[in-house]
């Protein structure tokens, strides 16, 4: 969809939502939502609840600009309602971003295109597992902004982590830890953009990290060997089209001690906050941020 088209729409930035990163959302939604004013943009903000329908319907749309996270809203939920009611949206589409909110799904997608990923299992409320080597990482499969994450180094602790796992969701994933540099590249529209390497100021690049004002250092260039810089952008790219994902992602990932490369999700609604990394990464590339917002609008159809 061309620029000067957009023009003539009006633009739904649909923020909010239920999910536990319903915050977040808001403060994305209102940064992209300020952008297109400012770009001369017909929007209009919607924070999504349970009307949703009707509200899309009274605002008379023509494109919806995603910023929720979460599920309900990066799933592929809101997706599915916006194909039904024929309004294109940026991002990913139905499949891909259900399959990239699911860590399981992802991890067996990565699996069969021999996209290094460390290893997991998975285990549901409920059920008893034992796990033989630590540390490792223990998560909702279906969640983000590291909700819900712990990493434990002894058996003792597992319990613990998994009660706080499963607050969010019913399945648990309990990942192999893979001490090392953490870096992130974001895609924009099938092209990888600078890697950034994330220096979080607390253990691990947790809520706090992600979200407060200095929770971690983003350096860009990331300061690794080149050879695993041009590795990390070409990984990022393929776990993005592996799933099926269009137009803007970021795909974490870690570097280990030895140089070997392990990719651990891809975000198919990635924060667009005044402390996240794609407007970073896209700064680098030469995006200010309100030609970001007008790159990822441009990229808005149906049946993605």
């Amino acid at each position: 969809m061309k620029l000067a088209e957009l023009k003539h729409k009006t633009i739904g930035v649909l923020m909010g939502g239920t999910s536990s990163e319903r915050e977040v959302s808001l403060k994305t939604g209102r940064s992209i939502y300020k952008a297109l004013r400012e770009e001369g943009y017909k929007a209009v903000a919607i924070d999504v609840g349970k009307d949703i329908v009707t509200d899309l319907k009274k605002k008379k749309i023509s494109l919806a600009f995603v910023a929720l996270h979460g599920p309900l809203g990066e799933d592929g939920t809101i997706q599915g309602l916006l194909e039904v009611l024929g309004i294109p949206y940026t991002s990913s589409g139905v499949l891909a971003s259900s399959l990239a909110m699911d860590k399981e799904k992802t991890k067996e997608v990565f699996l069969a295109y021999k996209i290094p990923t460390p290893a997991w299992q998975v285990v549901k409320k409920g059920q008893n597992t034992k796990v033989r080597n630590f540390p490792v990482v223990v998560k909702p499969v279906r969640q983000g902004s590291a909700v819900g994450v712990s990493i434990i180094d002894k058996p003792g602790q597992l319990s613990r982590a998994l009660r706080q796992s499963f607050r969010y969701d019913d399945k648990a994933m309990i990942e192999q830890y893979i001490p090392g540099i953490e870096l992130t590249v974001g895609v924009l529209n099938d092209k990888p953009l600078p890697v950034i390497r994330i220096i979080p100021q607390n253990k691990f690049y947790d809520f706090e990290s992600k979200y407060a004002p200095g929770g971690s250092r983003h350096l860009i260039p990331p300061g690794i060997p080149a050879v695993a810089e041009k590795k990390a952008g070409i990984l990022g790219l393929a776990a993005h089209q592996a799933l099926g994902c269009r137009g803007a992602t970021r795909v974490d990932m870690i570097l280990d001690k030895q140089g070997r490369l392990f990719v651990l999700e891809v975000n198919t609604i990635p924060g667009m906050t005044e402390t996240s990394l794609l407007p970073d990464a896209a700064k680098a590339a030469g995006y200010s941020f309100n030609a970001l917002v007008l790159a990822i609008a441009q990229d808005a159809d149906l049946n993605k």
